[in-house]
């Protein structure tokens, strides 16, 4: 997969993040469910170990309490393609 087709996942995942800020009190409860899906996406988005540390902090980061502001898949993608400068191998 292209970098290019990995960012527009990672902000499309970061969307669907920020959507239980849309629903006041359910929100937070839907975060019980995304926090472990986007913990998988993004082991599955970013290989090896550092995928797989980025999943455990993603997890947490939705799964407690008001700190889901935080775009997580945007930052890794920054972090993988920008600073690192790498040509990380990965499939959706």
């Amino acid at each position: 997969m292209k970098k290019h087709q990995i960012l527009l996942l990672s902000l499309l995942f970061d969307a669907l993040g920020y959507l239980s800020f849309i629903i006041p009190g359910i929100g937070e409860f839907s975060d019980i469910i995304w926090a472990p899906v986007s913990a998988w996406l993004m082991t599955k988005l970013y290989k090896g170990k550092t995928g797989k540390i980025a999943g455990v902090i993603t997890f947490v980061e939705e799964a407690l309490p008001f700190t889901d502001v935080v775009p997580m898949f945007t930052l890794m993608w920054l972090y993988t393609y920008v600073f690192k400068k790498g040509d990380a191998i990965s499939k959706a």
